[in-house]
Formats: structure tokens, sequence, C-alpha cells
């Protein structure tokens, strides 16, 4: 039995003994403040006893009401039943985590780009998210930076890293791709054709999401964060509901319908993912047959909530009654012609030689890289990583649901579409079970917001977990952190291609199917 985080917190008690500040968080999840000297060594002691992982890293600006700037780290693990949050008040600095829990670089960088907090003795102190156009010194997710700041231009150089050598040299990609893909910029170090290194660098499409969300209402932030990434619009929303919910008492058939929903979610993107694996390998007529499935689940979306991709249905303390009678038989006829036809082109891609060669051991990533860049949803569990934010920590109805969590341990190309193809027949087995389980009440219920403290978000998007942090202070939320399931997995990529070639690299990619805007806050 997974132990309780007041148990948890309970042992740190007797460990350190002294009595912990606790701070208010939801009914499973325990928030404690430590002093900043006892931060780092608590993380790392939970990680290591615990096998817990960092699920969030942030900062929070409390100072206009008497409170400070401080750190607050999200902890999860399979052996607890709950979140554990810890927070430390931290003036302009403090020990870095990174040269002991790698997972914890990127969130670092972060903190220091948007609160000016620097992380002492972190290996990699570049500027992350603000960078080339923002002066030095300012700091946007601080309380005295007005969101309507006009910033004004700035330029400084961003210091690639120089891989040198006989024969070596570099290729620039981006950040303007041809066709419509994102902004992002790709340097990769090579010597003839293998790649020695590779560098991501992103932040291109920065919306200074987290400060507007701070201002809004609750419907209009549900609004914002179904657009955060467009095509994860419902695991997104979802997570904030967790959070903004934690105090309320939802209907079991408003439970079971959202996940329904996540997982018509997880099936169009899934689909999307093996279709593009197809079409880069120069295999067009099942990537022409998969997009056409794909565009069947799409056309379903939009008869049963009116958007193709599921916005607009989830509502604060609800969501929308989109699962009639007509509508259950027409989503369970498309959900059996859909599986049918998916198994069917992915044996074919499986049958044939010219595809198996190109993603059989091409972008590998071994489970103690995915273990140390802490990568989460189906790109970790192609990697042998056996976690399911669904099953190890569940919500709205996923613990009274049956499902197996695919796991492969190749950590290639092939395994992750492995992945994703035996994730899409689990999720339609999800959606009928669901639609089967919504009895009872289907209205929406009024929602108790925090008055303060904070509570915690966290779902499985279909490229992995997803959280939600909300900091109450009198009843509104005063700090809203958003941490994409792409924010972990983009350092991934970094790895995935050593010792592959150029020209697999947008397989490599498409097998991770990352979101730009999901990371470019």
């Amino acid at each position: 039995m997974a132990m309780t985080t007041a148990e948890v917190v309970d042992r740190l008690e007797h460990e350190t003994g002294n009595a912990l500040t606790t701070v208010p968080a939801g009914e499973r999840d325990r928030a404690i403040e430590v002093p900043l000297s006892s931060f780092n060594g608590m993380i790392r002691s939970l990680c290591a006893e615990d096998e817990a992982v960092i699920s969030s890293l942030h900062a929070c600006d409390d100072r206009d009401s008497g409170g400070s700037l401080a750190l607050y780290c999200v902890l999860t693990s399979r052996k607890w039943n709950g979140a554990l949050i810890l927070t430390a008040p931290t003036g302009g600095q403090y020990p870095s985590l990174t040269p002991f829990i790698y997972s914890a670089n990127w969130y670092e960088r972060e903190i220091q780009d948007m609160f000016g907090i620097r992380a002492e003795g972190h290996p990699d102190p570049r500027p992350l998210v603000l960078y080339d156009t923002w002066p030095e010194g300012t700091y946007p997710l601080r309380k005295d930076f007005p969101a309507d700041t006009k910033v004004p231009l700035a330029s400084s150089p961003y210091p690639f890293k120089v891989v040198e050598g006989d024969g070596v040299f570099e290729v620039p990609v981006g950040p303007v791709h041809a066709g419509v893909i994102e902004p992002g910029h790709f340097r990769f170090s090579i010597a003839g054709e293998p790649i020695l290194n590779l560098e991501i660098r992103l932040g291109y499409l920065h919306r200074g999401v987290e400060k507007m969300l701070e201002a809004a209402s609750p419907s209009k932030a549900l609004l914002m964060c179904e657009r955060i990434s467009g095509d994860n619009g419902v695991a997104h929303s979802l997570a904030y509901l967790q959070a903004l919910e934690s105090d309320t008492e939802v209907p079991e058939a408003i439970e079971y319908g959202r996940c329904a929903l996540a997982e018509l979610e997880r099936i169009h993107n899934h689909l999307g993912d093996i279709a593009g694996l197809a079409l880069d390998t120069a295999f067009s007529v099942p990537a022409a047959e998969l997009y056409s499935v794909k565009e069947k689940m799409l056309r379903l979306n939009q008869r049963l909530t009116g958007h193709r991709l599921l916005w607009g249905v989830m509502k604060v303390g609800g969501m929308r009654d989109v699962f009639t009678p007509e509508a259950v038989d027409e989503v369970q006829r498309t959900l059996m012609e859909v599986g049918n036809e998916t198994d069917a082109l992915v044996q074919r891609m499986l049958n044939t030689p010219s595809y198996m060669d190109r993603a059989e051991t091409t972008g590998r990533v071994g489970l103690k890289v995915a273990k140390d860049l802490r990568l989460v949803g189906p790109v970790s569990r192609a990697s042998g990583v056996d976690a399911d934010i669904r099953r190890d920590l569940p919500y709205a109805g996923y613990g009274k649901l049956s499902f197996r969590v695919p796991v492969r341990t190749e950590g290639d190309v092939l395994a992750r579409m492995h992945v994703k193809a035996e994730e899409i027949k689990e999720s339609i087995s999800l959606i009928i079970e669901s639609i089967d389980k919504m009895s009872g009440s289907r209205a929406p219920v009024d929602v108790t917001i925090p008055s303060k403290g904070v509570r915690v978000g966290i779902v499985e998007s279909p490229r992995g977990e997803v959280l939600h942090a909300l900091h109450f202070r009198d009843g509104r939320v005063i700090r809203h952190k958003v941490r994409d399931a792409s924010f972990c997995n983009w350092l991934g990529i970094e790895q995935a291609v050593l010792g592959d070639i150029v020209p697999d690299f947008p397989l490599i990619n498409k097998s991770f199917n990352l979101s730009y805007s999901g990371n470019d806050l």
C-alpha cells in the first residue's frame, strides 16, 4: 500500500528532530516550509530513499503581502499517494540542485530568468527563456514587474557550446523551418555523418502566459489553459481544474466524462505521431491512410463537442454534457473502426523492411538517461520507465478504471511507436468503460476556491505528465505555474540523436513530437 504524504512528513520530522511548518495543500498532498539550508538536502534524500522525482521546481513572489521570494519543489513518487511540496524562503540565491539531480537543470535556469534567483554552482547558468532582446535585470514574474511593461530591446550574444576537432563542423537548423513547424533552433556538431552534439534553443514563442494567468478569473484562466498547447488542451484544462477544484467534490459522472475526453485527445495525438513516422520514412501510402484515420477521430470530436480539438467542453466545476445516448453509439462505433484500421496499418509498417531499417535502433535513449533527465510519457515508457500518472497518482475517474501501461525497453523510434500504438488500444477501452460508468448527476457544481496555500494538479497528457500549481492568497491566485510534458523531454532529443546522422533527426524528432508552444510559455 502506498505511503500517505502525511506519513512522509511525519518521517521527515522524526529524522530532522524539528516540527515542520505546514502549508495548506490538497487533500492527499502535503506542503511544508523548510529552512533554505535544508531544502536541497531534503530533496536529495527523498529522491534517493523514496525514488521521488521532481515534478516541478519553481518560485513564487509573495513580498507584496509581507511574504518573501520562495522556492517550491513538487515531488512525486510511486511509493506515495500524493504530491509532497517543499518550500523555502530565499533571497537572491540558493545552492544549485543540478550537480546532484540533473532534472533540476532547466527549472533552475527558468527561475533565474523569471525571478532573478541564482542557483549557485549551476553547471550551465546561461539564459533559458529570456535572451537576446531582454535587458539584464528584467524579471517578469516578480510582483514589481507590471504586466503591461514595455520592455526595451537589448542585444546580447548567446554562447553556444563549441565542439572542436579535425573535420568537425556545425549545421544550424532553424529557428525558421520549411513548412508550418513552430520556431526552434537546432545546432548540430558533426564529424562526417555522425552527430557528435546537438544543442536545442527554444523560447521564440514566449507569450507571458503565467503572468497573464495571475490576473485571470477562473473561467478565463480555463480558457487560456486550453490554449497553452492546443493539441493537448484537454490535458492542460484538466490539470488546472484538478488544482482549482481540490477543495470541491465533483460528481463522479463528470469525472468519468473528463477521462473519456482525455483519452479521445490521446488517440488523435498518437495517430498523428505514428502517421508522421510513416511520412518521414517515405512510407507515403500508410502515412496517408493513418492521417485519414486521425481525420476520422477529429471529425468525431467535432460532431461530439463542436470542436475538432475538444475545446470548450471543460467547465469550472463540471463539463458540457456531450455524451448523449446517440453520441455514445457513434463514439463506440467509430472507436471500433479506428482501432481495427490502426492495428492493420501499424502491422503493415512493422512488416516492411525499409521502415524497420529506419526506425529500429535509431534515436536510442537508455533507461539511465531517461531517469536522469526525468523524461515523461510515452518517451520515457519506451525507454523502460514504468510510470504513468493515471495509474500512479490517479485523478478524475482513473482510480476506478482498468487499463494497462505499455512499457518497452529498447528506447528507440520503433519502441516509441509501439508504446503509442498500444496506448491507442488502451484509450479505446478506457473511453468505453468511462462512458459505461457515467451514471448519476452530470450537473456542474459550485467550486470552493481555496483561500490560501498551494494546490497542484498533475495529469497524464498524450506527451506525458502535465502540471499546474496554483498559489492562493485571500481566495485568489497569486502565482500559476505551468509545466508541460515537453519541458521535461526536449533535452532527451539532444541525447537521442548522438551517433545517428542528421537525416535521421526529423524521424527522431517526430517520435518525440514535442510542443514548442507548451514549452515556451
